[in-house]
């Protein structure tokens, strides 16, 4: 089965972590809104009335299923592709832990855009500067150090245990983004993470993942996404 892939055709964003997935696992897939006509696609499909019409891309199509929200849609490639456990037990686990990573990029993402996002990043620079230095100081201490915990009551190798799932690729997205967006701060930080960085190598080193980094399907990290580059907030 060939997976349908829809979300922005111009950012990594939530659609990078299912693009992470779909790669690892060597499945087949289009990222249909990158394609001639796909973002019309794309909402034709949001604008439906009947079936289960998602709210928001991201959003994958699998046969007739159409499968809504990121972790949502990990927890059903997860149990499919090998990337979660087999027990139901193993399996909501990885699930939590995925939503609590969606927990972090809302949080990420309200650094830059602390009032609302229809507000342009210049009309609320003091609010985003006083947001990002609360990030730094209580948020990332408490979201990485809480899986890096996992990691080290694990052994190290991945959050679950000795066998990669679709968490630690996720972890991989939050950490490359961190390094993106705020250069400085991650340097810094990343002293109190030793495990999560090195997952973070081990990841990248992967065959599919490497060369998914490698080709045009990664879409470079920009000021439209989640992680935003802005010399001030980084100071």
């Amino acid at each position: 089965m060939k997976y349908e892939l829809y979300y922005w055709p111009e950012i990594q964003g939530r659609g990078e972590y299912v693009r992470l997935a779909l790669e690892e696992a060597g499945a087949a897939y289009v990222d249909v809104a990158r394609g001639a006509r796909g973002s019309g696609a794309m909402m034709k499909m949001m604008d439906a009335r009947k079936g289960t019409p998602p709210f928001a891309p991201p959003f994958l199509k699998a046969g007739k299923l159409v499968i809504g929200q990121t972790a949502n849609i990990l927890l059903y490639l997860g149990a499919r592709h090998g990337l979660a456990p087999k027990t139901e037990a193993g399996k909501l686990w990885v699930h939590q832990l995925q939503l609590t990573i969606t927990d972090l990029v809302v949080e990420i993402h309200d650094t830059h855009h602390p009032l609302g996002p229809s507000l342009y990043y210049e009309d609320q620079k003091p609010a985003a500067k006083k947001r990002t230095a609360e990030f730094w100081d209580e948020r990332v201490p408490k979201y990485l150090g809480y899986f890096e915990r996992l990691l080290d009551d694990n052994g190290g190798a991945y959050v679950t245990g000795r066998r990669l799932t679709y968490v630690d690729l996720s972890l991989f997205q939050i950490v490359d983004g961190l390094r993106y967006a705020f250069p400085r701060r991650m340097k810094a930080f990343e002293t109190n993470i030793p495990g999560l960085a090195d997952l973070h190598d081990r990841v990248a080193a992967r065959p599919n993942i490497k060369a998914y980094l490698a080709s045009e399907r990664r879409i470079p990290f920009n000021e439209q996404g989640i992680f935003r580059r802005y010399r001030e907030l980084d100071a």
